[in-house]
């Protein structure tokens, strides 16, 4: 299936990413612009939005590259 990236945003959530199954249709980017910058590296900075707005977005992916752990603590 494809490596799975994982970027922690905080306390409370860590966003997953797997390459393999993006199919590049934006929904991330055009959702919340200021944590998914494909130009920039690393192109994913959760921290620049709450742990609600991620999993609204991130239930919003058409091909499921996206997803998320909640964290404990």
């Amino acid at each position: 299936m494809g490596e799975t990236k994982k970027y922690t945003a905080n306390k409370d959530i860590t966003v997953l990413w797997t390459p393999s199954k993006c199919i590049h249709a934006r929904v991330c980017v055009k959702s919340l612009p200021q944590v998914y910058n494909p130009q920039e590296r690393p192109w994913i900075v959760p921290e620049n939005a709450t742990a609600e707005e991620l999993k609204r977005q991130i239930d919003r992916c058409p091909s499921g590259a996206l997803g998320y752990e909640l964290n404990e603590g």
